[in-house]
């Protein structure tokens, strides 16, 4: 490691940073610029400057149904995955079982599975059991991929929480599940809030799990994919992506702002995006 670090000095290392950082996220710059250009094609110099394709979003009806869709689909799956969340990372920072590494392993796993595997499996899962592939089965997937990062949330939550608070508690005479919901969740509630945050997020950018298991009802990264065949639609899409960009931003920094407090609070810096 310390030859690594005389190989590459304090300004190498900088550099090799912007860089990385470039590379990640200058395509993502070009989206809002080339989404107000009066062209149909994205290239410089741009012809010009029009805000007309974000004033064509609303009267879209197919772009309605499927904003209405995913809504419907990232409240359910984040309300969904942050409840188990909840039981889950609870149950591994409050006790010591046989399998508790193992199990939690399992829980992780969809963050190291390919997505594609995940999906069929998913899809077979779910025709031999007989169900019709609708937004419902969209949730049940989206749940799956979403636990993972409910847990790592609220895990931040629950490590370090000061057990004290709920012994006083029950010397007090409440119950175990009065003292769960009037102590132990008031003080992990920004990760809770954090969680659903993170869930929606993810569960609104997921496309290939919605990909298999949506039936006629799309939601808008389906609805995305199937524009992206026209080349008319192209503008459209570039100010749709630009609007989920930003949202997806301000939720994630809310999410984080969150996840820092819970952390504060519990006196722990671990957590998914420490």
């Amino acid at each position: 490691m310390m030859a690594i670090k005389r190989l590459l000095p304090g300004g190498w290392l900088s550099a090799y940073a912007f860089l990385y950082v470039a590379f990640l996220y200058l395509p993502v710059v070009f989206l809002p610029i080339f989404s107000i250009n009066t062209a149909a094609t994205p290239k410089f110099p741009l012809s010009g400057v029009t805000l007309k394709w974000y004033e064509d979003l609303p009267r879209t009806p197919a772009l309605i149904d499927a904003t209405w869709n995913s809504l419907i689909v990232g409240v359910s799956a984040s309300v969904l995955s942050t409840v188990l969340g909840i039981l889950a990372a609870r149950s591994i920072t409050r006790y010591r079982y046989p399998g508790r590494r193992a199990i939690n392993g399992l829980i992780m796993a969809p963050l190291v599975l390919p997505e594609v595997i995940v999906a069929i499996s998913m899809l077979l899962v779910m025709l031999q059991l007989g169900l019709s592939l609708s937004l419902f089965t969209v949730v049940l997937g989206h749940v799956l991929v979403c636990i993972p990062y409910s847990m790592t949330v609220l895990t931040s939550g629950f490590e370090g929480f000061d057990r004290s608070l709920e012994e006083a508690s029950a010397d007090l005479g409440e119950s175990a599940f009065g003292t769960f919901r009037r102590v132990t969740l008031p003080m992990v509630m920004p990760a809770i809030i954090s969680s659903l945050l993170v869930c929606f997020t993810i569960s609104l950018d997921e496309f290939i799990i919605a990909f298999f298991l949506t039936g006629t009802e799309a939601t808008l990264p389906i609805y995305i994919w199937g524009q992206l065949r026209f080349a008319a639609k192209l503008p459209g899409v570039l100010a749709l992506g630009t609007l989920l960009l930003f949202a997806s931003f301000l939720l994630m920094t809310i999410a984080e702002i969150l996840r820092r407090r819970a952390a504060s609070r519990t006196r722990n810096e671990g957590g998914l995006y420490a």
